[in-house]
């Protein structure tokens, strides 16, 4: 019973991420959208990081050798259309998670997450 759960759950994790975009980003660069939405998780590099609606803006920092990303955003998450986090939240980044081939426009910190807290990418910040 143990390992069929193990194995649905895994499965369910390796199901393609649905992005939510209810028009909330009609007034964002498009240069910056086509960013959101071209980038792939680095494990499963068919897989979506989601998109705008997932993502939260994050301050960088380093426990035992590993990213921790501390949730910084203050956007409306109403008008995203997403759960709150609240700024200060820590969130451990594992190393699977990290993406380094797509440079990061927005200059922040960017951590992708399931409703559930789950890390679909993290894009560390810097670069264009």
């Amino acid at each position: 019973m143990l390992k069929a759960m193990m194995a649905l759950t895994g499965l369910f994790l390796c199901l393609p991420a649905q992005a939510r975009d209810n028009g909330q980003w009609e007034d964002q660069d498009p240069a910056l959208r086509e960013w959101y939405r071209s980038l792939k998780q680095p494990d499963v590099p068919s897989v979506s990081c989601c998109g705008e609606a997932d993502s939260y803006f994050c301050d960088e920092t380093f426990e035992k050798g590993h990213a921790v990303c501390v949730i910084a955003d203050d956007r409306d998450d109403e008008k995203l259309k997403r759960p709150h986090v609240e700024n200060g939240t820590r969130i451990p980044i594992p190393d699977h998670k990290l993406k380094w081939d797509q440079g990061n426009p927005t200059g922040r910190g960017v951590v992708f997450l399931s409703s559930a807290g789950y890390v679909w990418c993290y894009v560390r910040p810097g670069g264009v």
